[in-house]
């Protein structure tokens, strides 16, 4: 072992042992996203303390465990088993068991498992401790700069089939908060192709490999994504965060609010197909998420109520 775990473990005891740590608790673990170093001196305490380590791969955590010298009993829960599981974590806890629960890296049910875990841990009284920590999402979002922006939204992963993600990305071109995207690099050409399509104005920031040695974060359009991928094959490898910063025009302004209301008076007049083709082709706004919205307001039944309001 290259490092001294002795001496760390007695560091992080000094600097978090003063706290009290009941029994009977799930603690919620976050762990290093790519550098080890990002594991915090008080998740190094709590690792050593409690019975046992509930994980969404126990070889993953087991190799972390043993590189600061910890050895606990590991516990399989992920997003196959993870119903199962939890009732088993619930039952420790309820004989007085303190056990904590990490996720592959970065902090646990944000996009990884560990929501139901939570859940049903406090739905049966026992208490839930976070130990904060590594996070790609707060990372990428603290290098994205994005000084204009009203909040965030973490969307994570797309679908993986075409047309359902060219869906999304229509609705959530309406949104002018900062949103971010988690994507894989045997998906990345796709989404930045389909982000090019949907809002080519937007600007992106892409972080890659974040924390790791190979670590890049660069910002450019959407637009210009496709070309930048395809100009560096090593700018597709590894995982990424990909942040669309907030857009500045106010929500009245935007593409497809205006064409909203548009859509409103030509469905009370023609069938939807070509009410939405009519909206789309006038507004430039994109056709899917006109359709849906269309499909939305027929439903709700208040087109024709709408449209004769606003010609009285």
């Amino acid at each position: 072992m290259s490092i001294d775990a002795s001496l760390i473990r007695q560091a992080a005891a000094s600097a978090a042992g003063a706290q009290q740590y009941p029994k009977g608790a799930l603690y919620v673990v976050a762990t290093p996203i790519g550098n080890l170093a990002d594991l915090s001196l008080r998740a190094l305490h709590v690792l050593g303390l409690v019975d046992a380590v509930a994980c969404e791969d126990t070889r993953v955590t087991g190799a972390l465990l043993r590189h600061f010298g910890i050895d606990k009993p590991l516990v399989a829960l992920h997003e196959h088993n993870e119903v199962e599981a939890s009732q088993a974590v619930v039952d420790r806890l309820a004989r007085g068991e303190r056990i904590a629960y990490a996720s592959d890296a970065g902090t646990p049910a944000v996009s990884d498992p560990g929501a139901r875990l939570v859940a049903a841990v406090q739905a049966a009284g026992h208490r839930v401790l976070p130990l904060p920590g590594a996070s790609s999402v707060t990372a990428a979002l603290s290098a994205a700069g994005d000084a204009q922006s009203p909040g965030f939204r973490f969307v994570g992963f797309l679908s993986p089939k075409a047309t359902e993600r060219a869906g999304q990305l229509n609705a959530l071109a309406a949104e002018s908060q900062t949103l971010l995207l988690l994507e894989s690099p045997h998906r990345i050409e796709a989404l930045a192709a389909a982000l090019a399509e949907a809002m080519p104005l937007r600007t992106v920031t892409l972080c890659r490999e974040l924390t790791k040695q190979f670590e890049a974060i660069d910002r450019l359009p959407a637009s210009a994504l496709p070309g930048w991928l395809a100009a560096d094959p090593n700018r597709s490898r590894g995982e990424f965060v990909v942040v669309l910063h907030a857009t500045t025009a106010p929500a009245a302004d935007r593409p497809v609010d205006a064409a909203e209301r548009l859509l409103r008076v030509l469905l009370a007049a023609l069938p939807l197909k070509q009410a939405v083709a009519l909206a789309a082709e006038a507004s430039g706004a994109p056709r899917n998420a006109l359709y849906q919205r269309a499909l939305a307001l027929k439903a709700d039944g208040g087109t024709d109520d709408e449209a004769e309001d606003g010609a009285r």
